[in-house]
């Protein structure tokens, strides 16, 4: 159940009209929290804010359109932004078959994965200083590693979306620390976690299938988003609603450095 006078407070998801984004949406708005869907398709965004509000009665779903690949298009959604922003899940992810790279030539998957991230966090740092106490849930993984700070787009690297997507993983993870550090004083809370096996087009992708449901992957970051634990603890890694510890974030130099690595990418 939510601590928090839900009526009043507003979440923003990140890639939701996915199977994990969609279900974190849904329990959201069964909370009766403003929920704002973020994607980049507007009849599938559509589709899924109908649905949503037909199976929770909470009318207070809507969506708003962005690519999470390109900064520009997130400065302009927290320029336009009206109102407060309580709690954001970062969710979006891609792991294409091939590399592919973004309109200003970044990989797509560290633009997607990555900067996504970062850039949310970055941009609507003010609006969630104004707001607070506010959240930030960055849904990572379990598989994560293989992190090259030489080499974060793959131009020397053969390209294989499972390594690119591991070391995204990785590194959403120490962003998450290098973010909480930086935004502890203004009471935001940033932590990450492992949402759960879910069969999408995802681990599809990645030649997986998947055992959990989407509702059920969605639990953990709900959980941070809405649990006494999510506003008190931050800085932190969990799975299955429990911390878990996580090296890569303990390395407070390489957290530094990704993290000066991705601010490049803003100038």
């Amino acid at each position: 159940m939510s601590i928090l006078p839900t009526s009043s407070h507003i979440a923003a998801v990140t890639g939701s009209t996915g199977a994990i984004g969609k279900a974190i949406s849904r329990q959201l708005a069964a909370h009766d929290y403003q929920v704002i869907m973020l994607c980049r398709d507007a009849s599938k965004a559509s589709q899924a804010v109908d649905d949503i509000i037909q199976k929770t009665g909470n009318q207070y779903v809507s969506f708003k359109l962005v690519d999470i690949s390109r900064k520009t298009s997130i400065r302009k959604l927290a320029a336009t932004w009206q109102g407060q922003l309580h709690i954001l899940i970062n969710n979006a992810a891609i792991t294409p078959r091939s590399r592919q790279e973004t309109p200003e030539g970044i990989e797509l998957q560290f633009a997607t994965n990555v900067l996504g991230y970062f850039w949310m966090m970055q941009e609507f740092s003010e609006i969630m200083k104004h707001s607070a106490p506010s959240r930030i849930v960055n849904v990572a993984s379990y598989w994560a590693g293989g992190l090259d700070c030489r080499d974060l787009e793959f131009k020397r690297r053969p390209y294989k979306n499972g390594i690119a997507y591991q070391q995204s993983k990785q590194a959403d993870r120490m962003l998450s620390v290098a973010f909480a550090k930086r935004l502890n004083a203004y009471n935001i809370t940033v932590n990450a976690c492992h949402p759960g096996d879910v069969n999408s087009t995802l681990s599809n992708n990645l030649g997986f299938g998947g055992h959990e449901s989407p509702d059920q992957g969605a639990e953990t970051p709900v959980w941070l988003a809405t649990s006494k634990t999510g506003g008190v603890v931050t800085g932190k890694y969990f799975e299955q609603k429990e911390e878990s510890y996580c090296h890569f974030m303990n390395d407070k130099q390489a957290v530094e450095k990704l993290f000066q690595m991705c601010r490049k990418y803003s100038e």
